[in-house]
C-alpha cells in the first residue's frame, strides 16, 4: 500500500465539488498507512448537480455530518438528508453563529486557528467527535462550505489521532487552497486576487501549532479525554483510520 502524500487515489472525482479527498493513504509514524474509503472530507454538498450528487452517493456514504452554521444549511440546505439510506447529522462546530463565533474567537492570524477552535468550542468539537464514533461503519464524509478550515480542524484530529505524521497532517491541510484556488478564482472574478487568495491560504504551521497546542495537553488521547470522549469512543475514532 502507498503513503505517498501525492497519491492520486485520494482526490475524489465528484463534479462540482472541489475540495473532496480521502483520508486514506497517510503515513504513520510506525510506517504503516491509513485506511481507505472510511472518512472522507469535503466542500459544501449543496453545491452540487444531479451528476455530482449521483457521483457521490456512489461512494457508498453511510453518513454525512454538516459542519456549517445553521445560517447557511439555511440559505443553501443540503440535498442528502433526502437520501433514506444516509445517515445525515447537522452540528454546527464553530459554535451556533458566525457572530457568536466571532465574538468567542476574535481576530488573529491563521497560523494560530486551529489552536482558537479548541480552546472554544471544546462541547461542539465533543460531539462531532461522538457522532463520527458511533456512526456505522461504512465511508463517513464531514464538509463545510469550503471543506478547508472546521472540515480541516477535524481533519486534523482525526489524523493525529491515527499517528499521522505530522509533515502529513500539516499536508492535509494546506493541499485545500490548492484545490480550491482555480474554482474560486473564476467564481469570485470580480474580487481582488490577492484577498481570495489570502482568504483560502491554509499554511501547515496552523497544523503544527495545533499539534503542538494538543501536547501541551498531554497528546491527542488526553486532549480527547478532556473535553468527555470515553475510552470507547477515542478508540472507534482510532479504528476509524487503523485496522
Amino acid at each position: 500500500m502507498t503513503s505517498d502524500l501525492h497519491d492520486p487515489r485520494r482526490v475524489l472525482n465528484v463534479p462540482r465539488l472541489h475540495n473532496i479527498r480521502d483520508l486514506g493513504g497517510y503515513p504513520t509514524v510506525d510506517g504503516a498507512a491509513t485506511r481507505w474509503r472510511s472518512l472522507l472530507r469535503a466542500d459544501d454538498p449543496a453545491q452540487l448537480t444531479d451528476a455530482g450528487l449521483r457521483a457521490l452517493l456512489d461512494l457508498g456514504l453511510e453518513t454525512v455530518i454538516d459542519l456549517r452554521w445553521p445560517e447557511e444549511v439555511a440559505a443553501s440546505p443540503s440535498p442528502l438528508p433526502r437520501r433514506s439510506h444516509i445517515r445525515y447529522r447537522h452540528i454546527s462546530l464553530l459554535a451556533q453563529s458566525e457572530r457568536r463565533w466571532t465574538r468567542l474567537s476574535g481576530e488573529g492570524p491563521k497560523e494560530h486557528w486551529k489552536c482558537l477552535v479548541l480552546t472554544h468550542v471544546s462541547a461542539e468539537l465533543r460531539e462531532v467527535l461522538l457522532a463520527i464514533a458511533e456512526a456505522p461503519p461504512g465511508p463517513l464524509l464531514f464538509h463545510c462550505v469550503a471543506g478547508k478550515d472546521r472540515t480541516g480542524v477535524i481533519a486534523a484530529l482525526l489524523l493525529a489521532l491515527a499517528d499521522v505524521t505530522p509533515e502529513a497532517i500539516a499536508y492535509d491541510y494546506a493541499v485545500s487552497a490548492e484545490h480550491l484556488r482555480d474554482a474560486y478564482l473564476i467564481r469570485y472574478a470580480n474580487r481582488d486576487r490577492a484577498e481570495i487568495l489570502e482568504a483560502l491560504r491554509c499554511p501547515p504551521e496552523g497544523a503544527h501549532r495545533m499539534l503542538e497546542y494538543l501536547g501541551s495537553r498531554g497528546g491527542i488521547r488526553a486532549f480527547m479525554q478532556q473535553i468527555g470522549l470515553s475510552e470507547q469512543h477515542i478508540t472507534q475514532l482510532r479504528a476509524r483510520l487503523r485496522d
